[in-house]
């Protein structure tokens, strides 16, 4: 271990003495999954109850509208929970952000609902890694923090959302203004490795639904009149398909629609989703898109329109990033945690938090993992270790180090 100041190993041990344990099978008890509105409304109750032991206002805030389409191929609104956010001393020289989310990908009528240990130092839960233990993190580095010399020094948003889970569609905006002319972000996201690698670069991700509309007619009287919406979709599938390349994956998941057998479909809607690795990518695969619905559209005699985008920007790597990541693995090798960071596949907040131009680090909760199976664990040790990480790497960006 290196060594640490005198307020730096006070502001450590208290962090790690934080009842986070409790917390977390407190919250893991209530399921919020992202369309569970009064599961999300009860955790947002608790956090906020929680949360409230830090200085500043907090409020709960309703979600963007946002929309959808159904297997119709209408545009529907679809419902958010509302989500936590706390100002404290927006005045002070140092801004940080921190967020994370409230929301799991179990629903109310979800096989997995209890928290059960499997081992001394191990609990399988709902939501126990993904994050109700990152925010247990969070809540006990910060009120560490607001204990030393430091804090008047260091002002700070949190922002916990209801739908990081769905693409945090209807957070988004409070995110993206959270963000603003803040020095550095944090998020909890479990660690991407049980061992506590963090997740570096990440890719963009965009989900879209093209509703393709035809021309029905009788499938054996007169079938050349039809316009196959179905066709259509599956044509339009392989053609996204084709976009694949090194840093872009493609994925065409489902296509809704169709008709009776003897009837020729006149309506089919593809869902799909694409994941670049660079904005530069995500510019080219934009245009693709355009390019297949246009020719498929004009080839077939159909009609289509493409709902929804690049709700997640690419992440990569970048010098204020490394600079970042450095400071968090000093923290880590002063309080004898190693600390490294690889690219991840998957997507979260820190990708928006990134795009505003705010270095990020988004892993910074739990070691634990099968996060989104019945299998999700959360190793018990990393709470402690993980708040004196962040209370360290807070106190050192309060004092100027990044």
């Amino acid at each position: 271990m290196g060594e640490l100041s005198s307020s730096e190993q006070m502001a450590v041990e208290r962090a790690a003495a934080e009842p986070m344990l409790d917390q977390v099978l407190g919250w893991a008890a209530v399921n919020s999954g992202s369309r569970n509105l009064d599961g999300l409304a009860t955790v947002a109750g608790l956090l906020a109850d929680a949360f409230s032991a830090l200085p500043g206002s907090i409020v709960l805030v309703d979600p963007a509208p946002v929309e959808a389409v159904d297997a119709s191929g209408r545009t529907i609104a679809i419902e958010h929970g509302r989500n936590l956010h706390l100002k404290v001393r927006p005045d002070a020289p140092v801004q940080l952000l921190f967020t994370g989310h409230m929301d799991t990908v179990f629903g109310a009528d979800h096989a997995f609902q209890e928290t059960r240990w499997i081992d001394e130092q191990v609990i399988n839960g709902p939501g126990t890694a993904d994050m109700k233990g990152g925010l247990a993190v969070m809540l006990a580095a910060l009120k560490a923090v607001e204990q030393s010399d430091a804090a008047t020094s260091v002002g700070y948003e949190v922002v916990l959302n209801s739908d990081e889970e769905v693409g945090s569609l209807g957070s988004a905006p409070l995110i993206a203004e959270a963000a603003r002319g803040k020095r550095t972000a944090l998020t909890y996201e479990p660690s991407a490795l049980p061992d506590g690698t963090l997740a570096g670069a990440r890719p963009g991700s965009g989900n879209f639904a093209i509703t393709i509309r035809g021309r029905s007619a009788h499938a054996g009287r007169n079938p050349e009149d039809g316009r196959n919406a179905l066709l259509a979709a599956a044509d339009l599938a392989l053609r996204f398909e084709a976009m694949r390349k090194p840093g872009l994956s493609v994925n065409p998941a489902k296509i809704d629609g169709g008709s009776p057998t003897n009837v020729v479909p006149d309506i089919a809607i593809l869902r799909v989703n694409m994941r670049p690795a660079t904005p530069a990518l995500e510019a080219d695969a934009r245009v693709s898109i355009q390019q297949a619905v246009s020719a498929v559209s004009s080839e077939r005699e159909v009609s289509m329109h493409v709902h929804g985008g690049f709700a997640r920007p690419p992440k990569p790597m970048t010098p204020e990033m490394d600079n970042l990541f450095g400071l968090v693995k000093q923290a880590g090798a002063d309080l004898g945690q190693a600390i490294g960071w690889q690219p991840s596949g998957g997507v979260c907040d820190g990708n928006n938090i990134a795009a505003c131009g705010v270095p990020v680090v988004d892993t910074m909760g739990v070691r634990g993992g099968k996060i989104h199976s019945m299998e999700e664990f959360l190793i018990v040790e990393s709470l402690k270790e993980r708040a004196a990480l962040s209370a360290l790497t807070i106190l050192r960006l309060a004092g100027g180090n990044a």
